[in-house]
């Protein structure tokens, strides 16, 4: 069994140190429109730059989600590969009502978006030959950005049902965003429950601003993993709610969990005055904060190595593997 990366198959017992939620470039819809644009050799560099400074601190893989319609970009992501040595995978999978789901898939039914999810993860994205090795779900606005509160929308739920079909048929496994502010975790479970999804292929991320730990048991009793995967965002929530409650997890026995930054190298066309406001208030926002900082503070805390190798290596690799 191998994943899909950006340049072809890898073992999972090669995946090493593993970044679960991370982003090189993303583009909101209608960037494509804009005239302005980043400059996309100098990115590249930039990006190449950024992989190797990680790659001396001991990362080894990059997992960026982006979804299909925020300028997922496959062909950037496998230079920066190729020029790096970096173990990069990419997604397949549509983004949440707020802020994606073209009308064009708004008219498809489950069945026909299911399909196209599982062609991404077995022939390759469009022309590119270059395959997608996980599936993208999302739910719940953005504060400040969007509308909350309205619930998992039926247009997220038709989105999660077809990630379900491609992942019975592929058994690649899901990564879903979640707003921490109306987290929904328990309500994508419920939709995958009915259909037949096995959790121990579904990570609920954006999990770590939450602080509920009753919300963190009700994810994790059921058998699914999730996502810290936000560290670096203090805009969005602190670094101190962040440790202490992953602290607290493994302090009482749960450990199913992996550690991101959700960090951005590039925005497509120009960056929106709220992404400018919300990276200038996260300083440590970027891919070598765990390991520069978070790491550290967990040792202070008294995790032990063999505890932080597990949510940094273990952990991804058996939520690769194949059941």
């Amino acid at each position: 069994m191998t994943i899909n990366s950006v340049l072809g198959p890898i073992n999972p017992d090669d995946l090493g140190f593993t970044l679960i939620h991370e982003h090189l470039s993303v583009g909101m819809p209608g960037w494509e429109l804009d005239p302005d644009d980043c400059n996309r050799s100098d990115e590249i560099s930039g990006a190449v730059d950024k992989m190797a400074e990680i790659m001396d601190l001991g990362v080894k893989s990059f997992v960026d989600p982006c979804p299909m319609e925020l300028g997922r970009d496959p062909e950037f992501a496998a230079e920066v590969a190729s020029r790096s040595g970096m173990q990069i995978v990419i997604a397949t999978g549509l983004y949440n009502d707020a802020l994606g789901i073209p009308m064009h898939f708004r008219l498809m039914d489950v069945d026909a978006i299911g399909e196209i999810y599982e062609r991404e993860l077995t022939e390759g994205i469009g022309e590119t030959g270059i395959k997608a090795g996980i599936i993208k779900v999302a739910t719940g606005g953005i504060p400040g950005f969007t509308e909350i509160g309205a619930g998992v929308t039926d247009a997220e739920t038709k989105c999660l049902r077809a990630a379900a079909k491609a992942h019975k048929a592929t058994g690649a496994p899901i990564l879903c965003h979640n707003s921490e502010v109306e987290p929904y975790g328990r309500e994508v479970l419920n939709v995958f429950d009915e259909e037949g999804v096995d959790f121990n292929k579904v990570l609920i991320g954006h999990a770590c601003g939450v602080g509920d730990m009753r919300y963190y048991f009700d994810i994790l009793d059921r058998g699914a993993w999730l996502g810290f995967d936000r560290f670096g965002i203090e805009a969005i929530a602190s670094d101190k709610l962040r440790v202490a409650s992953l602290c607290g997890l493994l302090a009482v026995g749960y450990d199913r969990i992996m550690l991101s930054h959700d960090a951005l190298h590039c925005m497509r066309g120009r960056p929106g005055s709220g992404f400018s406001a919300m990276a200038e208030q996260s300083p440590n926002w970027n891919y070598a904060h765990i390991c520069r900082n978070i790491i550290p503070q967990m040792r202070d805390a008294g995790v032990a190595q063999d505890k932080i190798d597990t949510l940094t290596v273990a952990n991804p690799r058996n939520y690769f593997l194949r059941s």
